[in-house]
């Protein structure tokens, strides 16, 4: 067991993309399918003339959008390597739902827009990988246009990043010229040819020698000469890469390709499987879990309801951390203290799913959800075992939600909670009031746009939306808190969250500082504090 299960993890990589909207991310995920074998013909998002949508898109919002809103789990083996890729939404208002993503994450592939380069969504999920440690690889996109030149990108990624980057190939042209990049470690050159094909199926390629005279009857002179000054000045002045320092997450090994029309895909691909790290340890409140452990635990990372519209099914997303998780089995749900039948797991390529019988560290796994999961949950063989909690972040946008239809407000009711326990929006119950008319906050502001949709085209429940004048929601911890005393002119106003904890939303940042100074007894977070730290806090 022991040895089959080290085998395992070994192979295994999971990983998520990150980019600032309309970088390619979803035209990526699609051609590392592609080449993975997953899918035989890649549509672009953008072909809507030919009625086709990015495999990893799945609701239809997203397809009558061109966007992605929620995360896929994209599973496929490649060259023996059982991968894991977590597609994620580019969009910012969707952030929140990276975030959690980036926690079952152990790697990064940041995609950069050549013409573009380092953009503010960029930023804002790469602090977030920074945070955790996580390795980040970069793969310069859109070559088949004309960009900024590749030095120029690289003392970005330092000067706003504050990393450093080692090119493991380098391109060779850029826009109608570019001909393919040189595998800086192999010391040979992939040259491509589209063969009009438009990206739908696997380029051509060769791989053709530096010093080769096949090389010379394919290359101009001028690109020859330029190819070999680059080379010298990354060999003479650029960094020298380690392994350790790419998997600290202190250097990102860098690549340049074009997704759309696939070229640069296969070698990033292959060199990012043998360079990216295997399942890693994840943190718990005594000690991290390393995925050796020979009994089974994971924890939930994400919840997403009526994927199968027919049968409104909620399915549950786990990484397993460690052991060997197997069809049937029960395990200790540390929330609610007691044991479950982890039931009827499954595989994802977007919302196709495939029956499995077993999975191991660094696997996603959906399971069936009768209810009784949330995000952020552990399971565990042995009892006991509480995983650091997947974030809840502040909220910045608040509305009032009121069913336009009174006999549909049960339906109304149901679809809030369970797309609250999804982490779509974040349901508050105004004091004294229960669920009469309760407030949903959300990190963007489209996010009332899908609540609104799916309400009504999954549960039947048309809504409006009264809009808050709210933009800071805190979450309240000190001694002698009175939420009832504490609304204020309605500068700020006084809230529970789903665990009955109290938040204030606050109108603006001169109302979360007065109450700051006035209250110094308080912490207001913009995290929501975790339950069993609550609970140990108040048992001090």
């Amino acid at each position: 067991m022991a040895s089959e299960l080290q085998q395992e993890v070994a192979r295994r990589r999971t990983f998520a993309i990150i980019s600032h909207p309309d970088a390619g991310k979803t035209t990526l995920t699609e051609k590392l399918l592609l080449y993975g074998g997953a899918i035989h013909l890649a549509g672009s998002v953008k072909a809507k003339r030919a009625r086709r949508h990015a495999t990893s898109d799945w609701m239809e919002l997203e397809k009558e959008r061109g966007i992605s809103v929620t995360s896929s789990v994209l599973q496929f083996v490649y060259r023996d390597h059982a991968v894991n890729l977590l597609d994620t939404p580019g969009h910012q208002d969707f952030s929140e739902d990276t975030y959690r993503t980036l926690a079952a994450a152990d790697a990064a592939v940041m995609l950069i827009d050549a013409a573009k380069g380092v953009e503010p969504q960029t930023k804002k999920l790469f602090k977030v990988c920074r945070m955790r440690g996580i390795p980040i690889f970069t793969f310069v996109n859109k070559l088949d246009r004309y960009g900024r030149a590749p030095l120029e990108l690289m003392d970005e990624l330092e000067q706003v990043l504050g990393i450093r980057s080692y090119p493991m190939n380098w391109p060779i042209g850029m826009g109608p010229e570019f001909r393919g990049v040189y595998d800086r470690r192999a010391q040979v050159v992939h040259v491509f040819s589209a063969e009009g094909n438009h990206g739908e199926k696997e380029v051509l390629e060769r791989s053709v020698p530096l010093d080769s005279e096949e090389l010379r009857s394919i290359l101009t002179e001028q690109e020859m000469a330029q190819l070999r000054e680059d080379i010298e000045l990354l060999d003479v002045g650029g960094d020298e890469f380690t392994r350790e320092k790419s998997d600290a997450g202190q250097l990102t090994p860098m690549f340049f390709g074009s997704a759309m029309t696939n070229f640069g895909v296969r070698p990033f691909l292959d060199a990012f499987l043998e360079l990216a790290p295997p399942p890693t340890a994840r943190p718990t409140k005594d000690g991290p879990r390393e995925p050796s452990c020979p009994k089974f635990a994971g924890f939930v990372f994400k919840i997403q309801a009526n994927m199968d519209p027919a049968h409104r099914d909620r399915i549950a997303f786990m990484r397993v951390v460690s052991g060997r998780y197997v069809k049937g089995m029960s395990a200790h749900h540390s929330r609610l203290g007691k044991e479950v039948r982890l039931a009827k797991p499954s595989q994802f390529l977007a919302a196709e799913r495939t029956a499995i019988e077993d999975a191991w560290p660094g696997d996603v796994i959906g399971l069936f959800d009768p209810g009784q999961y949330r995000i952020g949950d552990s399971l565990a063989e042995d009892a006991g075992v509480v995983f650091d909690t997947v974030p809840r972040f502040s909220p910045e946008y608040f509305a009032v939600v009121r069913s336009k239809d009174p006999l549909r407000r049960k339906q109304m009711e149901k679809g809030l909670e369970q797309l609250s326990e999804e982490g779509t929006v974040q349901i508050f119950q105004q004091l004294q009031m229960g669920m009469k008319d309760p407030i949903v906050g959300v990190v963007g502001a489209l996010q009332f746009e899908v609540l609104q949709y799916r309400l009504e085209h999954e549960y039947g429940a048309k809504i409006a939306l009264d809009r808050l004048p709210f933009s800071h929601a805190r979450w309240v911890v000190g001694p002698n808190f009175d939420p009832k005393s504490f609304d204020w002119e309605g500068n700020r106003q006084t809230v529970q969250d789903r665990d009955g904890l109290p938040l204030v939303l606050f109108r603006d940042d001169w109302a979360l500082q007065h109450a700051e100074q006035k209250h110094p007894e308080l912490k207001f977070l913009n995290e929501a504090p975790q339950l069993h730290t609550l609970a140990q806090a108040s048992g001090a």
